[in-house]
């Protein structure tokens, strides 16, 4: 007696398989792995780059918007407030990165064997929490070391909200996977789309008060950027560790639920795109 086994492609609509994701859950600690190894064991820093590019720019920050161009920082030392921002948006800006053009770049692996096609995307968010653990520790030995030099009572410091920081990265990881799942199925398609993944990311940070406070907009300008759920995150990352910014139950609500939205139609669109973008890469 045989047995055939048939694997098709059988359109099933508008399933995610979620399931079928998790009982691949340890082949996504595997990619997690495979990514930061590959990606810094060639390297001379090697992970010393998690340190040096946040570094680099704070140091830029302070100087270009804090010293010329004199942007108010809250009251806090330029150093913590531009490292504090780039902290978390940086979580969000790698991640985007990597998947929006994994459809592309790991063509080579899609086309030759099967696997959870969501298992790439998800490893990329994941592997983003590493370097963000690392830019946090980073964050706080600056921030320890300001208020010792400060001594006495200084008008900075954590809060009871840092115990929200999973739920910051919760949104920020949510909207980034949605945001690069939208742009990867579109580059699939059309290649060129490639180049705006990088120009996204730029102009996303001056949309977001990563280089000057929320507090210091106002009008028109002040909705606009509420918008943004990274603006929420941002700013109630900031004000957990430094006690300064605005901090906003509903805003955060709004900004989790329009992150839920863009990953869940992110997904359904990368699944949907995945199963015929061999013709058109």
């Amino acid at each position: 007696m045989s047995v055939r086994i048939e694997i098709d492609s059988e359109d099933r609509g508008l399933s995610l398989n979620l399931r079928e994701l998790w009982d691949y859950k340890f082949l996504v600690l595997l990619f997690v792995r495979r990514d930061f190894v590959a990606k810094y064991k060639q390297n001379v820093l090697g992970p010393l780059w998690f340190i040096i590019q946040p570094l680099l720019m704070t140091v830029v920050f302070t100087v270009v918007f804090g010293n010329i161009a004199g942007i108010s920082t809250d009251g806090v030392p330029p150093m913590l407030f531009y490292l504090s921002g780039l902290t978390i948006w940086n979580y969000f800006a790698l991640s985007f990165a990597a998947n929006s053009t994994i459809l592309v770049t790991q063509s080579a692996l899609y086309t030759k064997v099967y696997f959870p096609r969501m298992s790439l995307p998800i490893a990329n968010v994941l592997a983003g929490l590493m370097s963000f653990l690392v830019q946090l520790l980073l964050f706080l030995v600056f921030l320890l070391y300001f208020r010792l030099k400060a001594g006495g009572e200084v008008a900075y410091g954590p809060n009871w909200t840092v115990a929200g920081v999973p739920v910051y990265l919760a949104v920020a990881g949510a909207f980034s996977l949605g945001c690069g799942l939208w742009m990867s199925a579109l580059t699939a398609k059309y290649r060129d789309l490639a180049q705006l993944a990088a120009f996204f990311v730029q102009i996303g940070m001056y949309v977001t008060p990563v280089i000057y406070p929320l507090s210091g907009v106002s009008g028109k300008m002040a909705f606009w950027l509420g918008l943004n759920p990274m603006t929420s995150v941002v700013e109630a990352f900031r004000y957990a560790f430094l006690g300064q910014g605005t901090f906003s139950l509903q805003s955060l609500a709004y900004g989790a639920g329009l992150s839920f939205v863009f990953m869940l139609s992110g997904m359904l669109v990368f699944q949907r795109v995945q199963r015929s973008f061999v013709d058109s890469v």
